[in-house]
C-alpha cells in the first residue's frame, strides 16, 4: 500500500512542481515520514528528488540562463554550506506554542522569520501593483546568498530561490531550466550525506519503493514538460506565489 500511495504523491508533486521549481521534497517528505523513520524518509526523498532533477536536466536543462546560474547559483551553493553550519550555532528557541493539532506544536523564531520573508515575496507576486515589478540582475548574488543561507538553515531553499528568480521575468522555459540546474547542484551537496547516513540500512528493503517513486516522479515531470506550451508565465508566477504562501503557513504552524 505504501508503494502505491508514495508513487501517486510523487507523480502529482513532480507534475505540480515542474513549473514552480520547488516543492517536490516538501510534499513528498511528510508522506514518507508516515511509513519510515526520519533518516530513511529524508534520504529516500532526497534520492527521488535528485533522480528527478537529472531527468529534468536531460529534457530542459540546456535552456538555462548562464548569467543567472553564475551570479545566483554559486552564492546559493556556497551559502547553503554556511547556513547548514550556522544551524549548530543559531538559537532555535520557541517563539510560541499552539494546540491546533492532537499534540502540542512549537514554532521557533527561525520558522517565523522565514515564513514572514516568504509571505512578503508571495504577496509581491499576487498584488497587481507589484506584478510589474522586476528585479535587476545586479541583486542576483543577494538572492543567491539569502536563498542559500536560509535554505541551509531550514531546508526550504527552493521557495526562496523561485521567489527571486520569478521576478527576473525570464521566459518560462528558461526560468524552469535555470531552477533545475541550480537545484541539481544543491542536491549534489547533500546527496553524499544522505548516502553516508543510510549505509547501515539494508537498501534492498527499499529498492522497489524507491524505484516506483523515482519512475512516478519522472512521469510527472515528463507530463509537465509536455504541457509546457499550454502553460503561461502568468500561471507559473501565480503557482509559485501560492506554493510559497502554503509553505509559509506550514512554517508558521510548525509543520515544516
Amino acid at each position: 500500500m505504501e508503494v502505491l500511495i508514495i508513487s501517486i504523491v510523487a507523480f502529482l508533486a513532480a507534475l505540480l512542481t515542474f513549473f514552480s521549481g520547488f516543492g517536490l521534497g516538501t510534499i513528498l517528505t511528510p508522506v514518507m515520514l508516515i511509513f519510515f523513520p526520519p533518516e530513511i524518509a529524508i534520504s529516500l526523498t532526497g534520492i527521488v528528488h535528485f533522480c528527478n532533477n537529472i531527468f529534468k536536466l536531460s529534457i530542459i536543462g540546456s535552456q538555462f540562463n548562464k548569467e543567472v546560474l553564475i551570479k545566483f547559483g554559486i552564492p546559493a551553493v556556497i551559502f547553503a554550506f554556511a547556513g547548514s553550519y550556522a544551524l549548530f550555532f543559531i538559537s532555535n528557541d520557541t517563539l510560541f506554542t499552539h494546540h491546533l493539532f492532537v499534540k502540542k506544536t512549537d514554532v521557533s523564531y527561525l520558522q517565523f522569520i522565514i515564513a514572514i520573508i516568504l509571505i512578503f515575496f508571495a504577496l509581491i507576486d499576487l498584488t497587481p501593483f507589484f506584478k510589474k515589478l522586476k528585479f535587476n540582475k545586479s541583486i542576483l548574488p543577494i538572492g543567491g546568498i539569502l536563498s542559500g543561507f536560509f535554505g541551509g538553515l531550514t531546508g526550504n531553499q527552493g521557495a526562496l530561490r523561485s521567489a527571486f528568480l520569478i521576478k527576473m521575468n525570464l521566459e518560462k522555459s528558461v526560468f524552469i531550466a535555470t531552477t533545475v540546474v541550480i537545484s541539481f547542484f544543491v542536491d549534489l551537496t547533500r546527496i553524499s550525506v544522505y548516502i553516508s547516513k543510510i549505509k547501515d540500512f539494508e537498501i534492498s528493503n527499499f529498492l522497489i519503493l524507491g524505484l516506483a517513486a523515482i519512475v512516478s516522479a519522472i512521469a510527472g515531470s515528463f507530463i509537465g514538460f509536455k504541457s509546457l506550451k499550454k502553460i503561461t508565465l502568468n500561471f507559473i508566477r501565480n503557482l509559485v506565489a501560492i506554493m510559497i504562501l502554503l509553505i509559509a503557513f506550514l512554517l508558521l504552524l510548525g509543520i515544516l
